[in-house]
C-alpha cells in the first residue's frame, strides 16, 4: 500500500515536469485540484452554438489545409447536417493533421468566436470519434500544469492516486460533525470526478460543501504550522537584554518631539521581548510616516546598553542610507558611531566597515544585503532589525539571522497588512501596530488628472517651487518602452528641464553611481534642488518636509501599496501637502478601481483591505520573497469565516488531539519546503 511520502515511480522526464508544478511525492498528487471543469456531458449542435460560449460539438471534416498567410495556420471546417463550423490552429503537429484528415468525425470543445468565414473555434480540443463513442457521465477536471505535460498523463496519475493511497480523516469525527464538514476522501474524490449532477458552474465559484472541507484544511495545516513554530521558538535560547534605560532615556531627552502613544505602545512590547531568553520575532507595522526608525532606534539601544550588536538592514541603498543619517544624528551625540555597510562601498571602505564590525569595535551596523554576505562577520550580534521584510528572500532573513548565535529579530513594514492577513500570515509572529500619525502632519490632498490636462500640472509645479516649496516629479521606468508608451525617468527630465529653465532640477533613478544618488537626495533635502524627477527608488525612506508636491506620472500603472507608499513622501511638513496622479486614458476596470481608492482613502488600513480584495495577498505581501507557501485554495479575503475556526480548532486540537494535530500536519505539511522560521 502506497503512503503520503511514497515517490513516484515514473519516466525521469515527467518527473521533473511534475516537480515545476511543486508534484514531489504521491500525496502531492492528491491535493493538486482542478483549476476549472469542462463540461463534455453533452453535444451542441453546431446551429445552437453562439459567439462567446464554451461548447462541444461533433462533426465531420469536409476540409482541411494548411494556410501561410498571414501566418502558417492549420485550417479545418467540420459539418453537421447543413452547418459548418471552422476549427483554426496557430500552433501544430503533423499528427493533428492526420487526426483531421477528411471524413473522420471529430468532437471539439472550445469557444465559439465570430470569423472571416462565419463561426470558428481558435485552438479547440479534439479528438476522434464515431457514432458508437459514448460521452463521459461527469465534468472533466482541468489541472494546472507546464509545457509537455498533458491532462490526459495528469487525470491518470492522479485517479492512480485515489485508488492507492488511503484517504482516512486526519481529524476526530465528533469535531466533523460539530462543524458539519464533508469527509476528507468523499471530498476528495468529488473534485477530480464529480458526478453528474453537479454543475461546473457550482464547482467553478468553490462554494462546494467538498471545496469547504479542502479549505478549512488547507487554513487548518497553516494555523498549526505556525503554532508548532511559535512554541518551538519559546524553546530555543537567546540573550536576555534587560532594559538599563541609560541610553534610551538620554535619546528621548534629546528628541525634539515626544513620541506618540501608539510609539509608546509598541516600543513597551518590544522592551519586553528583549529582556526574555527565547528569541523575539516581532513584526512591527506602521503605515507610511508613523515614526517605526524612533522605535527600531530604542529597540537597539537596549541591545546595545547590554553589549550586544545590532545589525539593521534595508532593501534599498536609499532606504538602508537614509536610515544611517538618521540613526547617527541621533545616536553620535550618545557617544555611538554606526558603521555603514553596502555593496557599492569601494574595496577599501568595505574592508575596513567588515573589520569594525568583526572586531566588536561597532555595536551598530547599518547596510543592505552586504550585511549578510560571507565575509562579514559580526563578533557578538544580538539583535537583528529588517526593514521592509517582505522585500526580502527567506534565504537573506535566515543568512542575517544567522550571523549570531540566536539574535532576537524585529521585523518593520509599512505596508499595512489587513486583520485578516495579518491572522493567516503572520499568526507564528508577535505583531505590533503603530496605528496613529505623529502630530502636526497636513492632511494630503489627492488629485486625479488626465493627462490631458498636463500643461495644467506643468503650472502647479512651477507655483509651488517659486514659492519655496519643493515637488517630486515620479516615472515609473527607466528605459524606454516602446509596448508600455511610458514616460521615462531621463525624458522626463530632459522636458522638465526645457519648461522650467528657472528651477534647479535633479534627478534619481536605480542606475546612477552610490555617490551621485546620495549627492542628488542631499541636495534636494538641503533645498539645492526644487525639483526631483525619480523613479520608484524614492517609494521609501526619504523624509524632506519642505517637499509639499508630488506628481505621479502614469499612475494607473502602479499598485495601491506603491501609490501610498509614494504619496506618503510629502505632507512631512506643516504646509498643505498635494499628490497629483496623471493617468493616461483609456484606464482598464482594475485600473479605474485602484486610482478611485487611493483618491478616497489616506488611512493605509483601509487602502490595504482594498488592495487585498484587488489583487489577492501574493502581492500585497511579497509572498515570492516571502517563503510563506500562498494558500492554493483558500481566500482569506472571502473565507475569513473559515479562517476565524480554524484559528480556534488549531489551539483545540494541538491542546486536546495532538496526534491527530500531527497527522493533519503531515498530510499537508509532509513535502513543502517550511520557512515560517524566519
Amino acid at each position: 500500500m502506497a503512503t503520503l511520502a511514497t515517490p513516484l515511480k515514473i519516466a525521469p522526464a515527467t518527473l521533473a515536469k511534475l516537480a515545476k508544478i511543486g508534484i514531489h511525492h504521491r500525496a502531492d498528487l492528491l491535493l493538486h485540484l482542478p483549476l476549472r471543469y469542462e463540461d463534455e456531458t453533452h453535444l451542441t449542435p453546431i446551429a445552437q452554438a453562439l459567439p462567446g460560449e464554451t461548447v462541444q460539438v461533433q462533426g465531420e471534416v469536409t476540409h482541411c489545409e494548411v494556410m501561410f498567410r498571414p501566418r502558417r495556420t492549420l485550417v479545418c471546417r467540420i459539418r453537421q447536417g447543413k452547418e459548418e463550423l471552422t476549427l483554426r490552429f496557430l500552433n501544430f503537429y503533423p499528427g493533428q493533421q492526420k487526426q483531421l484528415a477528411v471524413g473522420k468525425q471529430i468532437r471539439a470543445v472550445g469557444e465559439v468566436r465570430g470569423g472571416f468565414f462565419g463561426l470558428e473555434m481558435v485552438h479547440p480540443k479534439c479528438k476522434a470519434v464515431d457514432d458508437e463513442t459514448p460521452l463521459p457521465q461527469s465534468l472533466s477536471p482541468v489541472y494546472p500544469t507546464t509545457a509537455g505535460l498533458s491532462q490526459t498523463v495528469l487525470r491518470k496519475l492522479i485517479n492512480n492516486a485515489l485508488e492507492s493511497i488511503p484517504l482516512s480523516d486526519t481529524l476526530p469525527a465528533p469535531l466533523l460533525e460539530r462543524l458539519q464538514l464533508a469527509d476528507f476522501g468523499d471530498s476528495l474524490r468529488l473534485l477530480h470526478n464529480p458526478t453528474p449532477d453537479i454543475s461546473a458552474a457550482t464547482l467553478g465559484k468553490r462554494s462546494h460543501s467538498a471545496w469547504r472541507r479542502i479549505k478549512f484544511d488547507e487554513l487548518l495545516a497553516q494555523q498549526l504550522s505556525m503554532r508548532v513554530h511559535h512554541r518551538e521558538r519559546s524553546k530555543r535560547l537567546a540573550p536576555a537584554l534587560p532594559a538599563h534605560d541609560k541610553l534610551t532615556h538620554a535619546l528621548l531627552k534629546k528628541l525634539p518631539f515626544q513620541l506618540t502613544g501608539a510609539q509608546q505602545k509598541v516600543w513597551r512590547e518590544i522592551a519586553h521581548d528583549l529582556t526574555q531568553s527565547h528569541p523575539m520575532q516581532r513584526l512591527l507595522l506602521g503605515d507610511v510616516g508613523s515614526g517605526k526608525t524612533i522605535v527600531a532606534a530604542l529597540a537597539a539601544l537596549q541591545a546595545i546598553e547590554n553589549g550586544y550588536q545590532v545589525a539593521f538592514m534595508a532593501p534599498t541603498e536609499i532606504l538602508a542610507e537614509q536610515h544611517y543619517l538618521k540613526l547617527h544624528e541621533w545616536l553620535a551625540p550618545l557617544g555611538i558611531e554606526p558603521v555603514w555597510l553596502s555593496g557599492s562601498l569601494k574595496k577599501k571602505a568595505k574592508t575596513e566597515a567588515a573589520a569594525r564590525i568583526s572586531s566588536g569595535d561597532t555595536l551598530l551596523a547599518i547596510g543592505t544585503h552586504a550585511l549578510f554576505q560571507k565575509d562579514v562577520e559580526f563578533h557578538k550580534l544580538g539583535l537583528a532589525i529588517i526593514d521592509e521584510q517582505h522585500k526580502f528572500g527567506v534565504q537573506q532573513r535566515l543568512a542575517l539571522r544567522n550571523k549570531g548565535k540566536e539574535p532576537h529579530q524585529l521585523m518593520m513594514s509599512a505596508t499595512p497588512i489587513p486583520r485578516t492577513l495579518a491572522m493567516s500570515y503572520y499568526a507564528d509572529l508577535d505583531v505590533s501596530v503603530i496605528d496613529e500619525l505623529p502630530p502636526g502632519r497636513t492632511p494630503i490632498v489627492t488629485k486625479l488628472v488626465s493627462d490631458a490636462r498636463r500643461e495644467e500640472v506643468f503650472e502647479r509645479v512651477r507655483q509651488a517651487c517659486l514659492k519655496g516649496r519643493q515637488a517630486y516629479w515620479v516615472c515609473p521606468l527607466i528605459d524606454e518602452s516602446e509596448a508600455l508608451q511610458l514616460q521615462t525617468a531621463l525624458d522626463t527630465h530632459a522636458t522638465l528641464s526645457e519648461i522650467f529653465p528657472e528651477l534647479r532640477i535633479g534627478l534619481a533613478h536605480g542606475k546612477l553611481g552610490s555617490e551621485e544618488k546620495a549627492a542628488t537626495m542631499a541636495a534636494f533635502k538641503a533645498g539645492e534642488l526644487q525639483l526631483l524627477v525619480a523613479t520608484t527608488v524614492i517609494e521609501v525612506g526619504v523624509d524632506v518636509p519642505n517637499a509639499s508636491l508630488m506628481v505621479i506620472d502614469h499612475a494607473e500603472r502602479m499598485g495601491l501599496a506603491q501609490l501610498h507608499q509614494l504619496r506618503g513622501r510629502v505632507g512631512r511638513g506643516a504646509a498643505e501637502s498635494m499628490c497629483v496622479l496623471l493617468f493616461q486614458q483609456p484606464l482598464s476596470e482594475l485600473a479605474r478601481e485602484r486610482l478611485r481608492v487611493i483618491y478616497e482613502n489616506t488611512d493605509g488600513f483601509v487602502i490595504a483591505q482594498q488592495d487585498l480584495q484587488l489583487r489577492g495577498p501574493g502581492e500585497l505581501l511579497g509572498a515570492r520573497q516571502s517563503g510563506v507557501a500562498m494558500l492554493r485554495f483558500a481566500d482569506i479575503s472571502e473565507d475569513e469565516e473559515l479562517l476565524d475556526t480554524a484559528r480556534e480548532i488549531a489551539d483545540e486540537l494541538l491542546r486536546e488531539h495532538p496526534d491527530a494535530a500531527r497527522a493533519h500536519l503531515h498530510r499537508w505539511m509532509a513535502n513543502k519546503h517550511d520557512f515560517l522560521q524566519v
